[in-house]
């Protein structure tokens, strides 16, 4: 009895100092929280070609596959050496059409970006002058508007000169913009460094993707139960089906808007189509806000050059993506990530929100699983509490399987056949009764 309760006290007091200790590894990790998120983004900015491989490879890996199918089938009694030379062959043919693709977007858009960059220099100030006479002549009549105009661009001239006047000289200020641009010049530089290396690197993660999937299954089963290990494994495979649909499906999308927007924009004669174009197909990617966040800088941009050109734009990108949203996006994609439209815009605000851009393009699949997760975690605790009753109730009510028109597995006689049959089965009786 007595060792009972030391045993009792033992728990008691070993509970105690692993909650203090969780308590005060909180408190340390609140304390220094900035110095691990520094922490985390030097480490984030040293792997950031292995993640631009990753994402790479995670691309092209289902291209992969199915050429090393299609040259499995053509070749069936290939050697291991043949087969080994068929898989790099893939991957080879994989990577060259994706830089293949990449250096002709970048081929595509910066001579058009230089020249609509020339063309705004040229223009603006003469746009700057006309806008500021037509207020000028819809102030006229107005004379207490007029004041408040007054006022405001004084204000802002103020504001400009004092910019200015803050430097010691017009040359440090130029030699601020000279600075600003060169470091918007090296991070360009980075992120094609980064590029250069992912596809390296995407290389090696496309050659060992097997090797590496096997890893991870033995290393998931060594560290947790069947059990668990059964459902992450699950879990794992549907967010790889989620994100891989998804992505697949809307890069196929969003290059048949491009395509549809580059054939659009140069019936109608717009200027820089191709560089619109690809703009639009790009952020078509992001679900929902996408096409407003291309539209926007494209229709402005029209709109230094042509007011009217821009008026006919915005209207052909709405109806461009009436046509994707109704049309060409569920035959693509189907309801892929069986996320309803609300859930959809919420998901893309709140990742959008914390990751910004990339946060946006993963929301919905991201979303998609998560939700996924919750489901089944529901249907679980509706089994253990023995209320299946209710899950079933709520299917009825908002989930109503569409009725399906049965079909006869029995092929269709002709009117001769059935002539026959019945032929037959007289005949049958007749012998019967003899």
């Amino acid at each position: 009895m007595k060792q009972n309760e030391n045993t009792k006290y033992v728990k008691l007091g070993i509970t105690g100092a692993a909650v203090l200790a969780f308590g005060f590894a909180i408190m340390y990790i609140l304390n220094q929280s900035q110095s691990i998120a520094a922490g985390i983004r030097v480490i984030f900015n040293i792997l950031k070609p292995f993640l631009y491989g990753a994402l790479i490879a995670y691309i092209l890996a289902p291209m992969c596959n199915r050429m090393d199918d299609r040259f499995l089938k053509w070749c069936p009694n290939a050697t291991e050496k043949q087969k080994k030379g068929m898989k790099f062959l893939s991957i080879a043919i994989a990577i060259i059409c994706a830089v293949t693709l990449v250096v002709l977007l970048i081929l595509l858009i910066l001579p058009q970006v230089w020249d609509s960059t020339i063309k705004i220099i040229r223009i603006l100030p003469a746009r700057l002058a006309y806008c500021n006479r037509m207020i000028d002549q819809v102030l006229q009549d107005q004379p207490q508007l007029q004041a408040y105009f007054n006022h405001f661009s004084s204000q802002i001239e103020s504001g400009l000169n004092d910019i200015l006047s803050a430097n010691s000289s017009m040359m440090q200020t130029i030699q601020g913009i000279i600075g600003n641009l060169t470091v918007q010049l090296i991070e360009v530089l980075s992120v094609f460094k980064n590029m250069f290396l992912g596809f390296l690197i995407a290389v090696y993660l496309l050659a060992s993707r097997k090797l590496f999937g096997a890893q991870a299954k033995l290393l998931l089963y060594g560290i947790f139960p069947n059990k668990w290990a059964q459902i992450i494994e699950e879990e794992v495979h549907y967010t790889d089906k989620m994100f891989n649909g998804f992505f697949v499906g809307k890069i196929i999308d969003s290059a048949i808007i491009g395509v549809i927007c580059f054939a659009g924009t140069t019936l109608l004669g717009f200027e820089s189509a191709a560089f619109i174009s690809v703009v639009i197909g790009v952020t078509n990617i992001i679900p929902f806000f996408g096409p407003f966040i291309g539209a926007i800088p494209c229709a402005l941009l029209l709109l230094l050059d042509n007011p009217w050109q821009a008026l006919y734009f915005l209207v052909f990108i709405v109806i461009l993506q009436q046509v994707d949203g109704n049309i060409i996006g569920p035959k693509i994609l189907g309801n892929t990530t069986g996320v309803s439209s609300f859930w959809v815009l919420f998901s893309i605000l709140l990742f959008g929100g914390l990751w910004g851009l990339v946060g946006m393009v993963i929301a919905v699949p991201l979303f998609g699983v998560l939700y996924d997760i919750i489901r089944k975690l529901t249907n679980r605790g509706l089994q253990k509490n023995h209320k299946e009753d209710m899950r079933e109730e709520y299917d009825n009510s908002f989930h109503k399987p569409e009725p399906l028109k049965e079909k006869s597995s029995e092929p269709k006689l002709s009117r001769e056949k059935l002539l026959e049959a019945k032929v037959q089965l007289l005949k049958k009786k007749k012998q019967q009764k003899h």
